[in-house]
């Protein structure tokens, strides 16, 4: 007899979702799904609305693998022994989003475009009978600045007479909610969404609100209504969870509609606006340290550097407004764009979408960053985790001088990230102590970097990398160092 084959590598799935669990293997990205799901996946992949959603990259594209290749894949012991504990009944193939990202990473603007996604997804299937029932902005991952829903297990089979919307609360929680406190309070979603998986609650927010406010749309209905009435409900009352079936299809579709077009008119109120302005967003046209001559030579170095090295996959850290992350969209290269002003990557989706550029902007500090979150902090992996070699080309322009002096973390430090990072090139701008915007942000204690030099830079980047060129900043003690990584 046979010996089965050795498993090839751990595997990691999800398992909150009864009807299956999503896995990774060899690079594909996989979904076993048991009898729970198996009718309700079918019904969505042969319904109109599903064609058509995959076609246009609103739903992930999603294939059934045939019996020859599910035969293939078990002869994996861990994937056999994961497809026999989840009562697997077919196996899926998604095709792969290149860099996944977390609500909690995303900006306003994105939370608002994931919302909206999703009211449209549940609008579109109610003239095939289908039905959406989780209503969480972890369903969506962005391709670029474009939203894309990626768990095809959410659509179930309707009762035609089922006028409710089970998810609308998650809706509420995970969305609207969120926007909310981001319009009102200014607060980031990564101080609403990193430790609150499912959102923020009614009665949080009521706690921050005044009197006035909590009569006024939206506060009124999102907050206000759901305190006060969450009160006279008894905790164990499982009845607002109940269908209400009605003998008439066309009524039930049509105040399921009815509600799902209240909750956009509600999302709309909270559309982020273009135009808000904070500490950062003016920086690329005032107090730069860069004469219009000289910010054209840099943005040359810049995109003759990712030209020459036809770079693929940029990382921009601190971005701003994208500037240089639209140079290497336009070459044809894939941009993750890191800052931590969520207004300044307001201005950078905005554009990107309008262009159609492939940037994705995402909040993130990468002196502090994204940690992993979840059950045994497994479930949502950290920043760095799903960074780390990623990257043919990192740009590190006029960024790491708040690193050393803001964050207080060494260069040597620095530079050992982005060797962690880039697999390639590294395009970096090295600023001097006596630089005005460095001693601006000393406060008068210029003597903790006094022993940063060219020199230091060139050494500790040594040890990673090789300089390509180098290239003065005229007028200035800058420098630009087009750098290429050590094989």
């Amino acid at each position: 007899m046979s010996q089965p084959a050795p498993p090839t590598q751990a595997i990691t799935a999800s398992f909150r979702d009864p009807a299956g669990s999503l896995f990774r293997y060899q690079g594909r990205v996989l979904r076993v799904v048991n009898a729970i799901g198996v009718a309700d996946l079918e019904a969505f992949l042969a319904s109109p609305a599903g064609r058509k959603s995959m076609a246009a990259g609103a739903v992930v594209p999603t294939r059934a693998l045939d019996a020859a290749e599910c035969r293939e894949l078990l002869a994996d012991i861990s994937v056999r022994e994961l497809y026999d504990a989840r009562g697997g009944q077919m196996i899926l193939e998604h095709e792969q989003v290149d860099f996944p990202s977390f609500p909690y990473e995303w900006n306003a603007e994105m939370l608002h475009a994931a919302a909206l996604l999703t009211l449209d997804l549940a609008q579109a299937l109610l003239a095939d009978g289908l039905g959406l029932k989780d209503g969480t902005p972890y369903n969506i991952l962005f391709r670029g600045p474009e939203p894309v829903f990626i768990d095809v297990l959410s659509f179930e089979r309707r009762d035609p007479g089922d006028a409710t919307w089970l998810p609308y609360a998650q809706f509420v929680r995970t969305f609207l909610l969120p926007l909310l406190a981001n319009q009102a309070y200014g607060l980031g979603l990564d101080q609403t969404l990193t430790t609150r998986r499912d959102g923020l609650e009614p009665e949080e927010v009521y706690r921050w609100t005044k009197p006035w406010q909590r009569l006024r749309p939206p506060f009124f209905g999102l907050v206000a209504m759901p305190t006060w009435l969450g009160g006279k409900h008894k905790q164990d009352d499982t009845s607002i969870y109940r269908k209400k079936l009605l003998s008439d299809p066309e009524k039930a579709r049509y105040i399921l509609d009815h509600l799902l077009n209240g909750l956009r008119r509600t999302l709309q109120r909270l559309k982020p606006v273009a135009g808000t302005h904070s500490v950062w967003s003016d920086y690329m046209t005032t107090n730069n340290n860069y004469t219009a001559d000289h910010f054209q030579a840099k943005q040359r170095f810049v995109g003759e550097a990712l030209a020459e090295f036809r770079s693929r996959r940029v990382l921009d850290v601190g971005c701003n407004t994208g500037h240089f992350s639209a140079i290497a969209a336009r070459s044809g290269a894939k941009v993750v764009a890191l800052d931590y002003d969520p207004v300044v990557l307001g201005d950078v989706w905005r554009n990107a979408r309008q262009e159609k550029l492939e940037i994705l902007p995402l909040a993130v500090n990468v002196t502090r960053p994204s940690p992993g979150t979840g059950w045994r902090n497994l479930e949502c992996a950290s920043f760095l985790d799903r960074a780390r070699g990623k990257f043919d080309a990192v740009l590190m322009l006029a960024v790491i001088h708040h690193m050393l002096v803001t964050e207080r973390v060494p260069l040597a430090d620095i530079i050992d990230l982005a060797a962690e990072l880039t697999t390639n090139l590294l395009v970096i701008e090295f600023v001097a102590p006596d630089d005005s915007m460095f001693r601006r942000l000393t406060r008068g204690r210029e003597e903790l970097h006094q022993d940063l030099t060219p020199e230091l830079f060139e050494t500790l980047a040594g040890r990673h990398f090789e300089i390509v060129r180098m290239q003065y900043v005229e007028g200035t003690t800058r420098r630009l160092y087009l750098l290429r990584k050590r094989t």
